[in-house]
């Protein structure tokens, strides 16, 4: 989609809240101009390699946020290369930052400096805290200030980061949301927006139902792997004859009686410790044994066929290879050389855009 063809990005951010930003405009069309640091060989996940990736190759992270952007090196403390960035924000429609305050300002590239200058200007600016301008916040820090690493992970272990850096991503989204906000209020009034966003409220927002259920009980969600604390069988795994790993997602008692179908097992409905969803999770683990019995004694081909057949939510525990061995996943990479460099990455643009005839 050329959607924004025309629209003229200009990205200083690092990492990858910023990038992904930059890239979801890149991929609808937009002229991104990403501006990295020479003083540090330009944005750091270019190093972050992991150790099966050559250290002589731009990282894998590094290209998975950063996509379809002319990029360039410059020194921020040099006034000639501050002056440049300031030249192209004149055309601009939108910039990017996540620097810390000080810095910013430092830098000339502060949001109130840079409204009174460029007072067309869009401008994304992302930041860890709310309220501690200058407090480093990476992705894990945030994962851990913000609940979601005391409720991620098993009773038995102890606190566990997501494997992506979700609050990352989260804050991401939310500045594409602001920004796309911003360029509506200008079409309606030809100026300019600075549109701000932490790490740390975009995880705030994103904790839905697990904040309400402690803001109207007063419980605090505790560690339940995959469980969810409402529903069940919701979240159990279980391991069919064939050694695969399936996950429910049994949402309704009417789901659940299907359930009970596929696996050759009816009247276990009709036992008053699976009769609702409320006695069920209060009988969860033992369902479990129950229902992890009946799986032991099918292939995940076979279960799989039925419980579809039936509308019997599931979902099969797919390594990286499995998923992209499916069409969803296979049909969504993008691939870009970049500095000589073959790489590959997702679409961060998921959504399909039609227009009525």
């Amino acid at each position: 989609m050329e959607l924004f063809k025309g629209l003229k990005v200009v990205d200083c951010s690092s990492v990858l809240a910023g990038p992904q930003v930059g890239t979801f405009f890149a991929e609808l069309g937009a002229h991104v101009l990403k501006f990295e640091n020479e003083k540090t060989n330009g944005d750091v996940t270019r190093t972050w390699h992991t150790p099966a990736e050559s250290k002589e190759k731009i990282s894998s992270y590094y290209s998975s946020i950063n996509f379809n952007k002319e990029v360039h090196f410059i020194d921020l403390t040099n006034e000639s290369h501050i002056a440049r960035i300031h030249k192209e924000l004149e055309t601009a429609d939108i910039l990017i930052t996540n620097f810390k305050g000080s810095d910013a300002k430092k830098f000339q590239l502060n949001a109130d400096f840079l409204s009174r200058k460029f007072p067309h200007l869009i401008q994304g600016v992302i930041r860890g805290f709310e309220f501690e301008a200058n407090r480093l916040a990476y992705d894990v820090v945030l994962q851990a200030e913000t609940g979601f690493m005391f409720m991620n992970g098993n009773a038995e272990d102890g606190p566990t980061k997501m494997p992506v850096a979700l609050i990352d991503i989260i804050a991401a989204h939310q500045m594409k949301e602001g920004i796309l906000c911003a360029l509506i209020q200008k079409s309606k009034t030809g100026k300019g927006s600075c549109v701000e966003v932490s790490l740390e409220k975009a995880a705030l927002a994103s904790l839905a139902n697990q904040a309400s259920y402690f803001l109207m009980t007063g419980n605090i969600p505790q560690r339940m792997g995959s469980l969810h604390p409402n529903i069940a069988p919701y979240g159990e795994l279980f391991q069919t004859q064939d050694e695969k790993w399936l996950v429910l997602a049994v949402g309704s008692d009417e789901q659940f009686r299907k359930l009970c179908v596929v696996l050759n097992i009816p009247d276990t409905t009709n036992d008053p410790r699976f009769f609702s969803n409320t006695e069920r999770v209060k009988n969860r683990t033992a369902l479990q044994e129950i229902l992890q019995h009946e799986f032991q004694k099918i292939e995940c081909n076979a279960f799989e066929k039925s419980a579809q057949a039936s509308g019997v939510p599931y979902g099969r525990v797919r390594n990286m290879k499995e998923v992209f061995e499916r069409e969803a996943a296979s049909t969504s990479v993008l691939k870009e050389v970049i500095e000589g460099n073959e790489t590959q990455r997702m679409a961060s643009v998921a959504f399909h855009l039609r227009e009525n005839h």
